[in-house]
């Protein structure tokens, strides 16, 4: 079930989706009712999870769109089970368990009293049962364990009490490489998909490659002496003889604020500095040690030109954070060109 949620981590949800369906992927997963919408009304038919928390308003369009949800709060069982109760069959839900995360989920006391009661609603088809591993990437194996138990306890209560569900799954990408045992039925890959992931070094990774690259282009060039500045409260002075680039791209566009005076990009194979603050619609390059850089060049900032590439690991080093924030931060207005292998 690949993971799609944040417009597919900053790729495009539409287009990732069909790709991942054209190379066998079967369900997809999102966050909320209207991400699995806009996937429906682009035609995608396969079955739609949605992760994060439902609410009555959303019922509608859960119903319309038939997107499969996760009940995390005991109470929505039987709000759930009302609305759903005029339907022709029962409506297919997944379960979500509370096993250390901290977030969603209902906690085993919870669970127990949902089954052991005898209150599960008719107009509901426990379709799935699912929790979400808070360290699979950390170094020390026993917190996932631990909740793996947890989630076998859980899953007990519900066979125990004569449901069979065909749909069980807990690992994340850092679950499926690390945890066989979460495996079960499905297993719920997100990071991964799109070529990066975050298990300790420790951990052999899969052989992945990044699926994105982001680039614009020289959009004018200037030369400033030494002494003179460039760009927001005059953060970068020459210290000598000095080729700026600026670039149409900035925090807008979901390069980092943080990313001022510091990382890099690539422009005719080779690393240019950021210089100066980065501004909400462009950057600047020192591009001195560069030359024959011309208006309307090529300019890397994820993604690889000649022998040098920059990653999104990399600007999260940069700025520090995680992979998963800059990918997930490029603007949705920045157009997306997709390229079949």
């Amino acid at each position: 079930m690949a993971v799609v949620k944040a417009n597919a981590y900053g790729h495009g949800a539409i287009e990732t989706s069909r790709t991942l369906i054209r190379h066998g992927v079967t369900r997809l997963a999102v966050f909320s009712t209207e991400e699995g919408v806009t996937l429906r009304q682009a035609g995608i038919t396969v079955p739609i999870v949605v992760l994060g928390p439902i609410f009555h308003e959303q019922f509608g369009d859960l119903f319309a769109h038939q997107l499969t949800p996760v009940v995390s709060d005991p109470s929505m069982v039987p709000t759930l089970a009302q609305a759903a109760a005029s339907r022709a069959t029962p409506y297919p839900i997944h379960l979500k368990i509370e096993t250390g995360m901290g977030r969603l989920g209902l906690t085993q006391d919870e669970l127990k009293t949902l089954f052991n009661s005898h209150q599960f609603p008719s107009s509901l088809q426990l379709e799935g049962l699912m929790t979400h591993l808070a360290d699979a990437d950390g170094s020390n194996p026993d917190a996932t364990e631990q909740q793996i138990s947890r989630f076998n306890e859980a899953a007990k209560i519900v066979l125990e009490n004569g449901f069979r569900v065909p749909l069980v799954h807990v690992s994340n990408s850092g679950g499926a490489v690390r945890f066989r045992s979460t495996h079960f039925s499905l297993v719920r890959p997100g990071i991964m998909l799109y070529g990066y992931h975050t298990l300790p070094g420790t951990v052999e990774a899969p052989g992945l490659r990044p699926v994105l690259s982001l680039k614009t282009c020289v959009a004018q060039l200037r030369t400033i002496q030494p002494g003179e500045t460039v760009s927001y409260n005059r953060t970068f002075t020459a210290k000598r003889l000095t080729r700026i680039a600026v670039l149409p791209i900035g925090y807008a566009g979901g390069l980092s604020r943080h990313l001022s005076n510091r990382g890099s990009v690539l422009i005719r194979g080779r690393r240019a500095p950021i210089a100066g603050l980065v501004c909400m619609d462009m950057i600047l390059a020192d591009i001195t040690a560069i030359p024959g850089v011309i208006v309307g060049d090529e300019v890397v900032l994820i993604g690889q030109q000649e022998n040098e590439h920059i990653t999104a690991r990399d600007i999260a080093e940069w700025t520090g954070t995680i992979s998963y924030e800059v990918l997930c931060a490029i603007s949705p207005q920045i157009p997306r060109i997709y390229h079949s292998s």
